[in-house]
């Protein structure tokens, strides 16, 4: 006795069948499960903030062009700094992620608009992420003076510290 493999019949939208063997299918859920671990495996591109391009970066002129005339050009700077003189920057950086990965920076381009005192454009910087440079944060706490209170402490602290005095008008709101 010939045993016969299980098939399934499925009728498309022109109403003829087509005949799916258990060899076809798995093949099928196969490339899926491969595609989609395939897809996984890509990493995640993430574009964040604004460097305006070259022609508007050429058209800004040192000693002519004033904070008015840079806003106008290039718009709201990504950041102020108003420490040794006034400078904008714009800053623009590319960032990939790869699955459960941590994100990491592999591109960043950062325009500084240096202005004098009378707000005209004095210089101009390009910076990238060669040019940057890691800060570690210092997690020190300051203490605090007094007590350290338990739960219960907190909840019951001001049990019996008032006294019992009422208000001779008891109209709430007033």
């Amino acid at each position: 006795m010939r045993r016969q493999s299980s098939i399934s019949l499925w009728l498309n939208s022109a109403g003829t069948r087509k005949i799916f063997t258990r060899k076809t299918l798995k093949g099928s859920a196969l490339a899926v499960v491969l595609a989609a671990g395939l897809a996984a495996c890509v990493p995640t591109v993430t574009q964040r903030g604004y460097v305006p391009n070259e022609d508007l970066i050429s058209e800004i002129r040192v000693g002519i062009d004033n904070k008015d005339s840079v806003l106008s050009s290039f718009g709201s700077p990504s950041t102020v700094s108003t420490v040794e003189g006034d400078s904008w920057y714009y800053i623009s950086s590319i960032h990939e992620q790869l699955m459960f990965y941590r994100e990491e920076a592999v591109d960043r381009e950062i325009v500084a608009v240096y202005f004098d005192e009378n707000e005209n454009v004095k210089q101009l910087g390009y910076y990238g992420l060669e040019d940057g440079k890691i800060v570690n944060f210092i997690s020190q706490e300051t203490p605090t003076r007094g007590k350290e209170l338990t739960f219960l402490q907190q909840m019951f602290g001001n049990l019996g510290r008032f006294s019992g005095a009422t208000r001779a008008d008891p109209t709430p709101g007033l």
